[in-house]
């Protein structure tokens, strides 16, 4: 019987301690940076890309528009991932938006609420992407457990990153073409 009383008296005390963590990190923050051989320009381009996205977005399945137009700020999607073999969805909705150079979203889920910012920053033809995460859970519990997965969620967010500085170095898609065409044109009706 004593053996059962201190068990009961241990998980009391891990399930205190588990509980009081979410008390006292109600939130984890993280950062990645990756720099990519290419303009701001082509980088946002590659990265805005939808047809792309499960390229470099672990789990990535599909986004749907709910209200607002597609990038514009106050634009709400539902964003559709598998996570460990189950459907997820997210709603994001962007709150800043200033193409070439930065976005920022929150996304909300059941368990928790995330503030994702991006910047993209070039230099001599090369860019520096960098993300900024902001992640709190909903509810003691998932305070607590988001306290404990933030090396996973930057695990998570440095290989996505990872992918994406693959995928923009590697591009041949040339997003500019109708530009350069109007260009062209214009030049020409003014000869």
């Amino acid at each position: 019987m004593k053996i059962l009383k201190y068990f009961l008296i241990v998980i009391l005390l891990l399930t205190t301690i588990f509980l009081a963590i979410g008390f006292f990190i109600p939130s984890i923050s993280y950062e990645t940076e990756v720099t990519v051989d290419k303009s701001a320009a082509e980088a946002w381009a590659v990265m805005s890309d939808e047809s792309k996205l499960s390229q470099w977005i672990k789990g990535f399945k599909k986004t749907e528009l709910v209200s607002g137009e597609i990038n514009t700020v106050g634009a709400v999607s539902n964003i559709y991932v598998e996570e460990q073999g189950r459907d997820m969805i997210m709603k994001e909705t962007i709150t800043a938006i200033k193409p070439n150079e930065q976005m920022a979203m929150n996304f909300w889920m059941d368990f928790m609420n995330m503030d994702y910012e991006l910047n993209l920053n070039e230099n001599e033809g090369k860019t520096k992407i960098t993300t900024k995460t902001t992640t709190e859970g909903n509810g003691v519990f998932a305070k607590s457990l988001v306290a404990f997965m933030k090396s996973t969620m930057k695990l998570q967010e440095d290989q996505n990153l990872s992918n994406l500085k693959k995928l923009i170095n590697s591009n041949t898609t040339n997003y500019f073409e109708a530009e350069q065409l109007d260009t062209t044109s214009i030049e020409q009706i003014n000869q």
